[in-house]
């Protein structure tokens, strides 16, 4: 055999010899490395309680107010912890996942500005903030409802406080509705949602107390949905739930119809007013939907899949209730997104409540005491 050959051979046996002993310490490496992880496992900082993270440290110090980073006071995060199960061998896990979730929804930030003002890592921020706002939402039924009868007198003097008059003393609730905007969804599916302003929303209706309390949440509809499918649904869900009891009206504005059946809806007369009486109705007549607490969310495009965003609305008017009922109250804004909408017409199966309407303007307008002076002469 030519030598030549004979040389190129041995040196190619002994590449393949170098190689294969390359791979064996490698392997030899890697099984050593992972022994010691095993034994000796990293350190996961996002597991412990990083105190040096300006965020947590003023929460975890039970002292440093909450309101300027979280939009919500000491009493009511700290309501919100009582009202969601421990989870954990750890109590501060839970109040992780709490801490970033209103954070989250208090300022509207993307995940990965979480993930850095918390120093957690971008994952596990998006799974607690999905979990959060699932845990939060699921306390609806708990939170957001209809009052007792024990409860109505109270709701009803809270109308009368707000509009300075004993005749609101049997209203029990006021409904109104907005548009949450989205991203646009993707595929053809995505210009249901796009509402008369053209830009994607969601609808949510509700009903609130005097207080501004939720009683009552309806969301999910795409903004294209005509608001009178919406009302129907919301004339069905009252119908079933005996809501507002006989003898009681709720209050809405322009846009719904003044109705005593199936619910009864009392609202401002429609322009031009016919006189003092009732000019002086439709000044007694407000309702006002909070979202200056959640500002940055709701009056942004939420961040997430449009199967999502119904969640988080609800878990925005879970956290309304909570703090209303540890007494945050804060200032409501006004929403461009939702000016005053164009009366509707009523549906052919309702019946008018302009009867209960004029009755109300009349007491509103008529003088609180008898006046001695005018019963002394015959007019």
């Amino acid at each position: 055999m030519n030598p030549a050959i004979l040389c190129a051979a041995r040196i190619w046996h002994g590449l393949q010899e170098e190689v294969q002993r390359s791979r064996r310490r490698r392997a030899r490496l890697r099984r050593i490395l992972l022994l010691q992880q095993v034994r000796n496992p990293p350190l996961q900082r996002y597991r412990q309680r990083n105190l040096t993270v300006p965020v947590l440290r003023m929460y975890f110090d039970g002292e440093s107010e909450l309101l300027m980073d979280y939009h919500l006071t000491r009493a009511s995060m700290d309501a919100v912890m009582r009202l969601l199960p421990p989870e954990g061998s750890r109590d501060w896990e839970q109040a992780i996942t709490v801490l970033i979730t209103v954070y989250w929804l208090a300022h509207g930030l993307s995940y990965s500005v979480v993930s850095r003002a918390f120093e957690v890592p971008l994952t596990t921020v998006y799974r607690l903030v999905h979990k959060g706002v699932k845990e939060i939402a699921a306390l609806r039924q708990d939170v957001i409802r209809f009052p007792t009868a024990q409860e109505l007198e109270d709701i009803g003097h809270s109308f009368q406080v707000l509009a300075h008059s004993p005749v609101f003393a049997s209203c029990v609730g006021a409904i109104d509705g907005c548009h949450v905007r989205i991203k646009t969804p993707p595929g053809p599916d995505g210009q249901d949602y796009y509402n008369r302003k053209l830009f994607p929303s969601i609808q949510l209706q509700a009903v609130c107390d005097g207080r501004a309390k939720f009683l009552n949440t309806f969301v999910g509809y795409p903004g294209s949905v005509h608001d009178k499918s919406i009302k129907e649904q919301w004339y069905s869900m009252f119908k079933s739930a005996l809501y507002p009891p006989q003898g009681y009206f709720i209050v809405g504005d322009g846009g719904y119809p003044c109705i005593s059946h199936p619910v009864a809806i009392i609202t401002p007369y429609r322009e031009p007013l016919q006189g003092r009486v009732q000019s002086r109705f439709n000044n007694h007549h407000a309702f006002g939907m909070l979202k200056t607490r959640w500002r940055s969310l709701l009056f942004r495009a939420i961040e997430v899949d449009h199967t999502f965003a119904p969640t988080v609305i609800t878990a925005c008017a879970v956290l309304h209730n909570i703090c209303l009922t540890a007494g945050d109250i804060i200032e409501p804004t006004l929403d461009p997104d939702n000016p005053s909408v164009p009366p509707s017409r009523p549906v052919r199966w309702e019946q008018s409540a302009s009867a209960w309407r004029d009755r109300l303007a009349a007491q509103l307008s008529a003088p609180p005491v008898r006046i001695s002076a005018l019963q002394e002469h015959d007019y």
